[in-house]
C-alpha cells in the first residue's frame, strides 16, 4: 500500500476517515504491514501483504464467499498476459478510448489478476484504486507494485472502503456475479463524483437463452461446487468443442460467407482471435461462479436511470452482451 492512499479510504462501516497508527514493515514505497483505524467508530483494519484488507470473509454471506473463493483461484493460477487484452478491454468501454484515462482518478471495481488495473495506469490514469473481494488482489499486487500509480485493496463491492472522489469507475464482467448486480452497480456509481463517468459490461439476457436453459443448471448445481483444481481439469472438455468449433468451423465459414450470421458468429468469432489458455479461463469462468445473472437490455437501462446517469450509451456487444457508459 502507498501511503498517499490514505486520503482516498473511508471506513466501510461507518464512512469515516481512515487513520495509520502504525506501520511495521516497509519495502521500498510499499507498506506491506500496518494497523488502519477509523476515526469515527475507532475499527481497526489490516495491511498485509502490502494491501489493506477491509473484507472479513468469515462475516459475510455464503454466496459472496463462495464466489470470493472460486475467482481468487482462478486468476491465481490463469495469470497469464495476452497481448488482445488492450482491444479486447476498449470493446467492453465502448464508447471509452484510452485518451479518456489521462489525468483521471479511476476506480476499478473487481481487479481480479489486474488486467485491467495496468492498462489504466498505461494509459496516463493519475491514480488507479483496483478493489477486489477475492484472493485474486494477490496476483493483482504482484502486477502492479512496481507502478506509482496504483493501488489495490481487498474490499466488498457492497460496502466499498472508498471516498466519493473518482472521476470514473469501471466494472468488466463482475457486477453479474454478485447477488444484486443493479445494488452493486449503484454502490460504485456511489464513489463516482458529480462530473464523473461510469463503464460497465454485463452478460445479457438476449441471445443467452440456451447458457440460462442449459448450462446455468450444470453449473448452479455441480460445477461451482467442485474443487477449482479438479473442474481446472474437468473443464477441459467443453473447452477443447470450444477451441475446435471456433477455430476450425466459424472462422472458415466467416472467410467462405464473408458478412453472413450463423448462430452465435459475433462471439465465436471473437474467441477465435484467442489461444487455448485463453479460451480455456473462459469456459472455467462459466462454471465456477456460484452466481450469474444475465441482464436483459429493459433491466439494464433501468440500472442507469436508477442511477440518474446522463448522455447514457448502451452497446450491445457481440450480440450476447451489454455494454453501458454513463455521466453523472
Amino acid at each position: 500500500m502507498k501511503e498517499r492512499l490514505l486520503d482516498l479510504l473511508a471506513c466501510p462501516t461507518c464512512g469515516g476517515e481512515i487513520l495509520m497508527p502504525y506501520a511495521s514493515r516497509y519495502e521500498g514505497s510499499e507498506i506491506m504491514e500496518a494497523v488502519l483505524s477509523c476515526k469515527k467508530c475507532l475499527r481497526e483494519y489490516k495491511v498485509e501483504g502490502g494491501i489493506p484488507r477491509f473484507a472479513d470473509l468469515s462475516k459475510l454471506e455464503e454466496e459472496k464467499v463462495e464466489t470470493a473463493k472460486n475467482f481468487g483461484w482462478q486468476w491465481t493460477h490463469f495469470n497469464q498476459s495476452d497481448e488482445k487484452y488492450e482491444s479486447q478491454f476498449l470493446g467492453w468501454l465502448k464508447p471509452v478510448e484510452p485518451s479518456f484515462f489521462h489525468n483521471k482518478l479511476i476506480l476499478e471495481c473487481g481487479c481480479g489478476k489486474g488486467r485491467h488495473t495496468v492498462l489504466a495506469a498505461k494509459w496516463g490514469a493519475k491514480e488507479v484504486v483496483g478493489v477486489d473481494l477475492s484472493s485474486a488482489v494477490e496476483s493483482a499486487f504482484e502486477k502492479v507494485r512496481n507502478l506509482p500509480n496504483v493501488h489495490i485493496v481487498q474490499g466488498d463491492i457492497f460496502r466499498l472502503p472508498l471516498k466519493k472522489a473518482f472521476d470514473y469507475a469501471f466494472s468488466i464482467g463482475v457486477l453479474h456475479h454478485t447477488p444484486s448486480p443493479k445494488k452493486a452497480f449503484l454502490c460504485m456509481v456511489s464513489r463516482v463524483k458529480q462530473g464523473g463517468a461510469v463503464s460497465v459490461w454485463v452478460y445479457g439476457a438476449e441471445n443467452n437463452e440456451w447458457i440460462v436453459k442449459y448450462v446455468s443448471p450444470i453449473r448452479e448445481r455441480f460445477t461451482s461446487k467442485m474443487r477449482p483444481d479438479l473442474l481446472f481439469h474437468l473443464s477441459k472438455i467443453p473447452t477443447l468443442a470450444v477451441y475446435l468449433t471456433s477455430k476450425m468451423i466459424y472462422k472458415p465459414l466467416s472467410k467462405l460467407f464473408p458478412g453472413k450470421k450463423f448462430f452465435y458468429s459475433d462471439y465465436m468469432l471473437h474467441l477465435s482471435e484467442f489461444g487455448w489458455r485463453e479460451q480455456h479461463n473462459i469456459v472455467f469462468d462459466h462454471l465456477t461462479a456460484p452466481v450469474a445473472f444475465y441482464i436483459s437490455k429493459d433491466e439494464f437501462e433501468q440500472w442507469w436511470e436508477a442511477a440518474k446517469a446522463k448522455d447514457v450509451q448502451i452497446t450491445w456487444h457481440n450480440e450476447n452482451s451489454w455494454c453501458g457508459f454513463g455521466k453523472f
